[in-house]
C-alpha cells in the first residue's frame, strides 16, 4: 500500500505577528523604500483529523500510549498539544513535561519504531508570551520509512526542557548546540556545556534579542573591532 501523503484537513493560517517595514527593524532610518510595508507573519494552524496516510495511525497510537501510561512520567492526557501538517510533513507539539515518555514510546513501541533522532534545533519567538523558545526534534523510523517532528515550547523565564539523550544518544551534541545558541537548559543532559562558542562567552548568539555587531572578536591574537571603529570605505 502506498504511503502517499494526503493534505491535512485544516488549511487556515494563524497570524502570530504583524511586522512593519521591510525587515521589522526599529529605531533606525529606513533606506529600503518599504518603510510603510505591513506584513503579517503566519504559521500553519492546527490540523484536524482525518490527517490522511499513516498520520492518523501514528497519532492515535501515540495518544493512546501517553493517555494510558501507568507512571507519572507519562504525563497523562494532554501530552499532545496540537498537530500541524504543512508541505507534506507532520509536527506534533508536545508538552515539555511529557517529552521523555513521548520519545520513549516513539522509539520502543512496535507500531511506531522511530529509532533515530537526526536533529535537535531551537527557535526564538520573542512575541509569543510564555512560549518564546521552541525546540524541534526530527525523528526517523527506519523500520517503517517515516519521518516526523516533535516541537516543544518553553517560556523565556523558565528555559528548561527534559533532555532526550537517555533515549536518543545522538541528541547529545545537538542539545549542547541548542543550549549554546538559545540558552535552553536540557535537564538531565550528561554534560551541558558550550560546543561552538568559547566556554566563557556571554549570551546566546541566535536569540532575537542578541546584539548585532559591536562585540570584539579575537582570532589567534588578531582582533576584529566593532563596526563603528572599523576603517571607512566611503
Amino acid at each position: 500500500m502506498s504511503d502517499q501523503i494526503v493534505p491535512a484537513g485544516a488549511t487556515e493560517l494563524e497570524v502570530i505577528e504583524v511586522r512593519d517595514g521591510a525587515f521589522g527593524v526599529e529605531g533606525t532610518g529606513d533606506t529600503s523604500g518599504f518603510g510603510g510595508l505591513t506584513r503579517p507573519v503566519t504559521m500553519p494552524a492546527a490540523a484536524t483529523q482525518p490527517f490522511g496516510s499513516w498520520y492518523d495511525e501514528v497519532h492515535d497510537r501515540l495518544a493512546d500510549l501517553v493517555s494510558t501510561g501507568s507512571t507519572t512520567e507519562d504525563a497523562g492526557v494532554g501530552a499532545i498539544e496540537k498537530v500541524v501538517i504543512d508541505r507534506g510533513e507532520i509536527t506534533f507539539f508536545i508538552r515539555r513535561e511529557a517529552l521523555p515518555a513521548v520519545v520513549k514510546h516513539l522509539r520502543d513501541d512496535d507500531k511506531l519504531r522511530f529509532e533515530f533522532c537526526s536533529s535537535v534545533s531551537g527557535v526564538h519567538y520573542p512575541h509569543e508570551s510564555g512560549r518564546e523558545l521552541h525546540v524541534i526534534y526530527h525523528l526517523l523510523s527506519m523500520s517503517y520509512r517515516r519521518r516526523l517532528r516533535l516541537e516543544v515550547t518553553t517560556p523565556d523565564d523558565d528555559r528548561h526542557i527534559p533532555s532526550v539523550v537517555a533515549v536518543y544518544p545522538t541528541a547529545d551534541w545537538h542539545e549542547r548546540e541548542t543550549w549554546d545558541f538559545f540558552g535552553v537548559v536540557f535537564d538531565g543532559h550528561p554534560a551541558l556545556t558550550r560546543i561552538l562558542m568559547p566556554d566563557d562567552w556571554i549570551g546566546h548568539p541566535q536569540r532575537k534579542d542578541y546584539p548585532l555587531g559591536g562585540i570584539p572578536v579575537e582570532y589567534k591574537g588578531g582582533t576584529t573591532p566593532p563596526p563603528d571603529q572599523r576603517r571607512s570605505y566611503s
